[in-house]
């Protein structure tokens, strides 16, 4: 059910070595190439770069370093950048990048830029006051959707969304406990905490590779957001309950929904793409669990899930969604993103949850979910869906989450801020419906 750049949560450039590496004349011109790729915005920035990096095996850890890093980079601030030089190449928007941001000293640039190419990145200097939207790097489409306009909220706010987001695991409670997990990164020599709202996530410091390492090959840790975790709080489901998970994708909270029920009751994985639902089995072999169930259906209205209407006692509701939450992983999805495609999802968030609320039992519990952050996609969503949905009421989520030790100020709905949070931006609301 969802766009293919929901499920990439661990990106290109968080797979490569985090050690800064220094520009030359080769890394220059392979980064440039890269960029011009990715500013097409055709495919998302980290299948470009993905695809790049397998045509050019010869270039080493520390070449793919830098490539992800400035191209990642120039995409965070490009608002910015075209601010400063609206008619800029690919290779001037990089070049500026790695002077005005990315902290590189005239000295390194020096020795690989042209006098014309020096003479144009000291003709940009002067800036003066800065547009909003420039400055947070945010569309201005962007900005008159958000819940809140309060400049000092947008300016925070954008300032989290140029950063590179942490890299969070959550921890499999059949496989390992989250302190068996923290001791064995320690003794490994890999910073981690816990969590501070997920009782069951860990963040680390740096990105390390973990795709060959035991914690993860055996099963005991996934990479998955906090804020994602905390969906699998909000639906609560019981080791007896019939769940479905109607947007399951790669499987992510589906594993978590799993883990919740101690392998008990039963799952349905439900997705319209057979190659996303495809990158689940390797990951539910590794977990150890036996209640999953994963199904391609054809559309929200397939006799799969007909079958299940009235019967079911959770259901969760990721939506296929713009993205925008995602904007530290996914920096490209601003301009690949438009008024215009929002407008479409909305019709299909509509169908999709009318659909799912149609599977809940009397008593029942369904969560909506998104990784936006705008209100059309949400809270608009959600109250058009009550109004025409009078047998469901919201849950307040702040008790829900109390519940089971999770403390966040929150009423009838979710909503998480990169920059308050410091997770991705993500909104929830738990919707009950009326038991007889």
């Amino acid at each position: 059910m969802k766009p293919p750049y929901k499920k990439s949560r661990q990106k290109t450039e968080e797979t490569v070595v985090n050690s800064r590496s220094g520009p030359s004349h080769s890394r220059l011109d392979e980064a440039a190439s890269a960029l011009s790729r990715v500013l097409t915005f055709e495919y998302p920035a980290d299948a470009v770069l993905s695809r790049y990096f397998r045509d050019r095996l010869a270039l080493g850890q520390q070449d793919r370093a830098f490539v992800a890093e400035s191209v990642f980079g120039v995409l965070r601030r490009k608002l910015l950048l075209d601010y400063i030089a609206p008619e800029a190449t690919p290779r001037q928007l990089l070049l500026l990048w790695l002077a005005r941001i990315g902290g590189y000293s005239g000295r390194e640039l020096g020795a690989l830029c042209s006098s014309e190419e020096t003479q144009w990145l000291n003709s940009t200097r002067a800036q003066g006051t800065l547009p909003l939207s420039v400055e947070a790097d945010l569309p201005q489409w962007v900005i008159e959707r958000l819940p809140e306009h309060d400049a000092d909220f947008i300016r925070a706010l954008g300032r989290s969304l140029q950063e590179s987001a942490p890299l969070d695991l959550r921890v499999n409670t059949l496989r390992a406990t989250r302190n068996e997990v923290l001791a064995r990164l320690e003794a490994e020599g890999i910073a981690a905490a816990p969590t501070p709202l997920s009782p069951i996530g860990i963040r680390l410091q740096g990105k390390p590779a973990l795709s060959r390492h035991p914690l993860f090959t055996s099963g005991a840790v996934e990479v998955q957001d906090e804020g994602s975790q905390l969906l699998g709080y909000l639906l609560a489901p019981r080791r007896t309950d019939l769940v479905v998970d109607f947007c399951a994708g790669a499987g992510g909270k589906t594993l978590m929904l799993g883990a919740l029920m101690n392998s008990q009751g039963r799952i349905y994985a439900f997705d319209v793409s057979e190659k996303r639902l495809s990158k689940l089995k390797p990951r539910l072999k590794r977990s150890g669990l036996s209640n999953l169930h994963p199904q391609v259906i054809a559309h929200e209205n397939d006799t799969k899930v007909k079958r299940l209407a009235g019967k079911i006692d959770r259901v969760l509701v990721d939506a296929p969604c713009s993205g925008l939450g995602t904007l530290r992983r996914n920096p490209d999805l601003k301009f690949r993103q438009s008024p215009e495609g929002v407008a479409e999802l909305l019709v299909k968030q509509t169908s999709i949850l009318n659909a799912a609320a149609r599977l809940v039992k009397p008593g029942g519990r369904l969560v909506y979910a998104t990784c936006s952050l705008l209100t059309t996609e949400n809270q608009q969503i959600v109250d058009a869906f009550l109004a025409a949905h009078p047998q469901f009421t919201a849950l307040n989520c702040g008790d829900l989450l109390q519940k089971q030790g999770i403390t966040l100020e929150c009423g009838d709905h979710m909503q998480l801020w990169p920059h308050i949070h410091r997770t991705d931006g993500f909104f929830a609301v738990a919707l009950e419906r009326a038991a007889g």
